[in-house]
């Protein structure tokens, strides 16, 4: 075997891992021309990728902060109208509560008003029915008396003017016991 490639080389030893120099100067060229290509063309798309991914990314970022800020604002925003609520409903309470307490003591006022009312007019209708009864006691006691009298004097008493006289004054010594049985109390 050794005599064949000592053969096909020229009958020099060649070293078959080594390349020939063509081989290597065009492999070098192809490499570069591969190289160049590679650097003119994929590099600056996969760099334009890589950016624009980069882009999104950090405008992701950017933006989901832009919405966290965002978020943070509005959450800022609806706690103080809830607390601009609270405090306008605690208001609005303590407004009915001022109103409530109003209206019971005016009815308290009106309904002692009224109270009042009916009791003075009870006492002025009392009064007038007590009125009434002493006058009415008066006359029937006078008569009564008058009665009295004919029976014990044992004859009539018709005069009406010595009848009114003997009644006054009995009606005025029965006032004058009343007096003198209530001062004595």
């Amino acid at each position: 075997m050794r005599e064949i490639i000592t053969l096909a080389a020229g009958g020099e030893d060649v070293n078959p891992l080594i390349p020939e120099t063509y081989d290597i100067v065009w492999s070098i060229v192809c490499v570069i021309v591969i190289g160049l290509l590679f650097w003119k063309y994929v590099v600056p798309r996969v760099t334009q990728t890589l950016e624009d991914r980069t882009d999104k990314i950090e405008g992701g970022i950017a933006r989901a902060e832009a919405a966290q800020e965002e978020a943070k604002h509005t959450l800022a925003q609806y706690q103080q109208q809830l607390a601009d609520a609270r405090l306008e409903a605690a208001r609005i309470r303590e407004d009915a509560r001022t109103q409530g307490q109003q209206i019971l003591a005016q009815m308290r006022t009106d309904a002692q008003a009224e109270s009042d009312r009916i009791v003075a007019a009870g006492h002025s209708q009392l009064e007038a029915q007590r009125q009434q009864i002493l006058t009415e006691l008066r006359s029937e006691v006078g008569r009564t008396a008058v009665d009295l009298a004919e029976k014990i004097i044992g004859q009539s008493v018709s005069d009406e003017a010595k009848q009114a006289a003997s009644i006054d004054k009995f009606l005025s010594e029965l006032d004058d016991t009343d007096a003198g049985i209530g001062v004595g109390r």
